[in-house]
């Protein structure tokens, strides 16, 4: 299967919103935001092809100049790799993200899980189904030229631009980027948007916990931003940010309710699923990976390596196309 590129959809003066052409796994927003002749990238897509098409059409409205800066919300390579098609680009992350790239699989490695899993394992199939339409046969993934703690404040043609780390929420290195000449705050993963009108799919989150997930988005709602651009779905207003906390609120309040009662995380994700409160979201199997790092943080244990969750969290797709 092969992936439309996107467009540019304007949100402000000189700020463009490059949106995937689906949902799903990997498929994250992109921002543009031009000035002084000179292009500012917030994240880029997953593999080369779609980041070409992202450069292609961001050319349209640079009339004659380049990306200068990249800003990644954080070091999953569905907002990292796409910058190796503007190599000349400076990439801006926090420390701790340029140090989660080390313990991120590489194209290279995302690709050899995908073929020696074999399309007929449960896994193997998972994987090719959300991940095998990706092409990183000529990705390199750049290491972030900057690096920063706390707050980071940028200009690009008049219009500041603040960059703000947050402590481990979806991953050990998140950051958030407000325009507020634009009313306007990138969140990254912090937020996976749904709407009535375009449904979207569960939040995942590896670092956690919700409490600092949930913290970072009452945070959005404090910077006054009338516009949030989510890591993946459709943009929101401030109403469908506080939806979204509610989501979460829930998702936590669960979370610890069922480990009060020595329910396994698993078993708890299926019995979250079972209460059906958002059946309009998709890749219900995320819940998983979500309430096994809640109850990481309620256990004072240590990550499990992505290998160790992803049977589990296949097996559950499973029973719910199923049932």
């Amino acid at each position: 299967m092969t992936l439309s590129p996107s467009s540019l959809r304007a949100l402000g003066d000189g700020l463009h919103l490059w949106k995937p052409p689906r949902r799903g796994w990997g498929l994250a927003n992109c921002g543009l935001l031009v000035g002084d002749g000179e292009g500012l990238w917030i994240d880029t897509p997953y593999d080369r092809p779609l980041a070409e098409a992202f450069l292609a059409a961001s050319r349209e409205v640079l009339d004659g100049g380049g990306i200068a800066r990249v800003v990644v919300t954080h070091a999953n390579g569905d907002h990292l790799w796409g910058a190796d098609v503007v190599p000349d680009a400076e990439v801006i992350a926090t420390r701790e993200a340029r140090h989660h790239i080390e313990m991120e699989p590489s194209p290279q490695q995302m690709r050899k899980l995908i073929e020696g899993a074999g399309a007929q394992s449960p896994v193997g199939g998972y994987l090719a189904e959300h991940f095998g339409h990706f092409d990183w046969s000529r990705t390199n993934v750049i290491v972030p030229s900057a690096v920063f703690e706390g707050e980071l404040e940028l200009t690009v043609g008049g219009h500041p631009v603040v960059l703000t780390s947050l402590p481990p929420a979806h991953t050990a290195g998140d950051l958030i980027v407000h325009l507020p000449d634009h009313g306007t705050v990138f969140t990254g993963d912090i937020v996976f948007a749904s709407t009535p009108e375009e449904p979207g799919d569960h939040a995942v989150h590896w670092a956690g916990p919700l409490e600092n997930v949930i913290a970072a988005c009452e945070g959005v709602l404090d910077s006054g931003a009338g516009t949030i651009v989510p890591g993946h779905g459709p943009v929101l207003d401030r109403a469908g940010l506080r939806a979204h906390i509610d989501y979460l609120s829930r998702l936590r309040e669960r979370a610890h309710a069922l480990h009060a009662r020595g329910v396994s995380a698993v078993e708890a994700a299926r019995t979250i699923a079972s209460e059906n409160h958002w059946p309009e979201l998709g890749l219900v199997e995320r819940l998983v990976v979500t309430v096994r790092t809640e109850y990481r943080h309620l256990d004072s244990t240590d990550p499990e390596p992505i290998a160790a969750v992803l049977p589990e969290m296949v097996a559950f797709a499973a029973e719910n196309a199923t049932a």
